[in-house]
């Protein structure tokens, strides 16, 4: 019997917590109930909930009763949260027993359009109110973005300051961006909003990030536009060779480099892959030189088949005395002695092309009469040939060739700049269709 009673009064200490946690769950008030009821008390708590909820926006439409302490909440919200938010709000209110709240979500459709239409109608006070501020701010900062734009338009000192048209362009896109940038500041410093600059600062760098490395390739060339129209590595109609491509500079454009090459086509390279790649600028020096190899007969005298060669460059009218031209010996070829010989042009004078066959013609014909031959290769064929039999051995042997007669004497012919001329000609109609959009000038400085 002992033994019963104290598992009696264990389930009875365990059990007797729980209706007082169901009390304080769901937001019901905790604490002492009176022994007796008070009319006035419960009057009184009513008043003061209603009070509260007149000041609240969303609960018009909520009746509120008391009795014995026990406050009956009905009626319609809007917002399924601010039904939960009730019980916690009466709960605090002194002398309130219990809660049972019957309050539901309205579905009424005016009832849920009517405060949206008075936040519109707020709003739209608010603007109004705003208005005179907002178009003085809007002013001042148009006003800003104007002046900016007055200035970028100026010639002076944009195209005194910059080496060409290009990089004067670029200072005055960097004047307006400035000012609009200062004018939107101003603009939001005025409506008190420069908390919002931030923001846009933030979406514009990741948009700026994002588009820098979806167009890199672009903004490359771009980048090496302005470094080569500032460097000017080569002039206008210059000869020059880029990445094996050799041709005269027609123009160059914020994204690419023209040539007109020697065969009259155009070559358009990235400025990118031209401002890394290696130069050669043929027009940069007005002395060029030409060099061209001859095989002699072996058995010739070297010294003396050098000296030729030397005396019929000197005697061509377009080669230069200094620096004076030369003659080595290049190497033992399969049946000659190879000779390299090279001769100074004024190459804007005189086309380099022509030049150089107009001096092979005639060193040709200086060995020639001097008695120096210029032997074609030979071949040795190994092992003897069967002796002809029959009518083949009886036939009569072919009479020997006659002697060559010795050549001619050849005259040095006067070289021009005929095939210069004509391709320059070109070149410059070439510049001339687009003169607006080329970044090289004759008068700019040059690396």
């Amino acid at each position: 019997m002992p033994r019963f009673t104290s598992l009696l009064l264990l389930v009875l200490l365990a059990v007797a917590p729980l209706p007082a946690l169901a009390q304080t769950e769901g937001g019901q008030p905790a604490g002492t109930i009176a022994v007796q009821s008070d009319i006035a008390l419960d009057t009184a708590i009513a008043d003061r909930i209603r009070d509260i909820l007149r000041q609240l926006d969303g609960y018009r439409n909520v009746s509120v009763s008391v009795a014995d302490g026990i406050v009956t909440l009905r009626g319609t919200v809007l917002d399924s949260a601010q039904i939960d938010a009730l019980n916690g709000l009466v709960g605090r209110v002194e002398g309130v027993v219990a809660i049972e709240n019957e309050v539901t979500e309205s579905t009424d459709m005016r009832e849920r359009l009517d405060p949206a239409i008075e936040r519109i109608e707020g709003r739209l006070a608010q603007f109004l109110a705003f208005l005179p501020l907002i178009l003085v701010a809007l002013a001042a900062g148009l006003a800003v973005m104007f002046a900016g734009f007055f200035i970028a338009a100026r010639k002076w000192p944009w195209d005194r300051i910059a080496p060409n048209a290009f990089i004067a362009d670029i200072y005055r896109q960097i004047v307006r961006l400035a000012f609009i940038v200062f004018g939107v500041v101003l603009a939001l410093d005025l409506l008190n909003l420069t908390a919002l600059l931030g923001t846009i600062l933030g979406a514009a760098g990741i948009v700026g990030l994002a588009i820098g490395f979806a167009v890199r390739d672009t903004v490359e060339n771009f980048i090496a536009s302005i470094m080569l129209s500032i460097r000017q590595p080569f002039r206008p109609k210059d000869l020059v060779e880029i990445e094996g491509e050799t041709g005269h500079v027609i123009r160059l454009t914020s994204r690419a480099t023209i040539l007109l090459s020697l065969d009259g086509n155009h070559i358009r390279l990235p400025n990118a892959t031209v401002f890394k790649s290696k130069i050669i600028n043929y027009s940069r020096n007005d002395e060029r030189r030409f060099t061209f190899l001859i095989g002699i007969d072996p058995g010739a005298d070297i010294a003396r088949a050098q000296e030729i060669v030397l005396a019929a460059l000197t005697e061509l009218p377009f080669v230069l005395d200094s620096p004076a031209p030369a003659v080595w010996v290049e190497g033992l070829g399969p049946s000659t002695i190879d000779l390299t010989a090279a001769g100074w042009i004024m190459q804007h004078q005189t086309s380099i092309g022509m030049a150089k066959g107009e001096a092979i013609r005639v060193v040709k014909a200086r060995l020639e009469e001097a008695g120096i031959g210029l032997p074609e290769p030979t071949y040795r064929i190994l092992g003897a040939l069967p002796a002809p039999t029959g009518a083949a051995a009886a036939a009569p042997k072919p009479a020997a060739a006659p002697p060559t007669p010795p050549p001619a004497p050849v005259e040095v012919q006067e070289v021009g700049v005929t095939e210069t001329a004509d391709l320059e000609t070109l070149i410059e109609a070439e510049r001339e269709a687009l003169s607006d959009d080329d970044l090289l000038r004759r008068e700019a400085p040059q690396e």
